[in-house]
């Protein structure tokens, strides 16, 4: 295929799903060995303002708004996980929010008639909606191949609609364990990993829906490589009979610029590789507990350290003194005096290979195929 390529993106409505598509988007859009990609990108429509102001002046990504419908118990205005509190079971009505999309979906394919799709684990339906009209449909995981080889593979099913808390302690039947350091999980992991099996509100399970997706779709797309997780990708594929597209570790390009100069001067007063950086995520909140446990941590390294402590918006604007009152006796006084500085902020760095030029070619061989 010589002519641009056309891939359409279609995320779940939480950030930690949008954001690593929209890296994903850029990377294919931007790779100077592609020919030509176009992506456009398909989000609620609340989200559409922040998704394209993270987005270059200069781009072929266009972002299209979808209208979600009201779905009883979801609150009005609420288009992102980001809109609800943390834990909050409303969560799981998003899900049937986008199941509601469908229609809209299917016309937007319809008339933009793109060459691909790529689609989360929130719309197992697309592929019955895209293949007749000639879309090929790829699922995007934005988890660890190991993490899709452990929950969501064919060989779950073996125990059943709903896996006990043992079944989920262990690794599925063939499971690489000669190749893998993971032999079993403690309780309290196995018992988090139940929630994918769990129905809310009439809804179908996240396994149902990750397992119907990848088994539906063309290919599976993955953030990973060979070197990092190769038995992982081989399980996979031998579970589904699909093939898995690498796109390596799919991270943000780095901000330009020059650092500000009072944390590069306290970075560049340790040596390299020796400061620890520590994040969850934006939407994951520790408890109390949870912050003081990790800071004490972190503490004992000996090493010095920049970590991320998130709270739910609070609407206040005094953020910082929070912050302080939440720390162990004496922490701030102690860790000031060793390293320096007690809060700080880091850039993430982009990894420099040759992956999205394999996968864009991979994605134009699939267009053609």
């Amino acid at each position: 295929m010589d002519s641009e390529l056309h891939v359409v993106m279609c995320p779940f409505l939480a950030f930690g799903h949008i954001s690593p598509f929209l890296q994903l988007a850029r990377k294919i859009s931007s790779c100077a060995a592609s020919g030509g990609v176009r992506v456009t990108f398909l989000s609620a429509a609340a989200n559409v303002p922040r998704i394209e102001s993270l987005l270059p002046a200069s781009t072929s990504i266009s972002v299209v708004p979808l209208h979600l419908p009201a779905v009883p118990g979801l609150p009005p205005g609420v288009e992102s996980t980001a809109d609800l509190p943390p834990t909050s079971p409303a969560a799981e009505l998003l899900k049937l929010a986008v199941d509601g999309t469908r229609p809209q979906v299917e016309s937007l394919l319809r008339e933009l008639r793109p060459h691909l799709a790529v689609f989360d684990f929130c719309m197992q339906w697309l592929p019955e909606v895209a293949e007749p009209l000639g879309v090929r449909t790829l699922f995007f995981s934005v988890f660890a191949a190991v993490s899709t080889a452990y929950l969501t593979v064919p060989a779950r099913r073996l125990h059943g609609p709903a896996p006990t808390l043992g079944d989920m302690m262990s690794p599925p039947p063939g499971f690489p364990s000669a190749a893998s350091s993971i032999r079993s999980v403690p309780a309290y992991q196995a018992a988090d990993f139940l929630y994918i099996f769990k129905s809310f509100g009439g809804g179908v399970c996240v396994y149902e829906r990750v397992v119907k997706c990848i088994e539906s779709c063309s290919a599976i797309v993955a953030k990973t490589c060979t070197e990092m997780e190769g038995p992982y990708i081989d399980y996979i594929e031998r579970q589904f009979g699909k093939p898995m597209l690498l796109a390596g570790p799919v991270v943000p390009a780095p901000l330009e610029g020059k650092l500000e100069a009072r944390w590069a001067k306290w970075l560049g007063g340790f040596a390299e590789g020796t400061v620890v950086f520590s994040s969850f995520g934006s939407e994951t909140f520790l408890t109390d507990e949870g912050e003081r446990e990790l800071l004490l941590g972190l503490e004992m390294t000996g090493m010095p350290f920049l970590v991320v402590l998130n709270r739910p918006k609070s609407g206040t604007n005094g953020e910082h003194e929070e912050v302080r009152k939440r720390l162990p006796e004496g922490f701030e006084e102690r860790v000031r005096k060793k390293h320096g500085k007690w809060r700080e902020f880091l850039l993430e760095k982009e990894l420099q290979d040759g992956f999205t030029a394999k996968l864009v070619e991979r994605l134009r061989q699939l267009a053609k195929a």
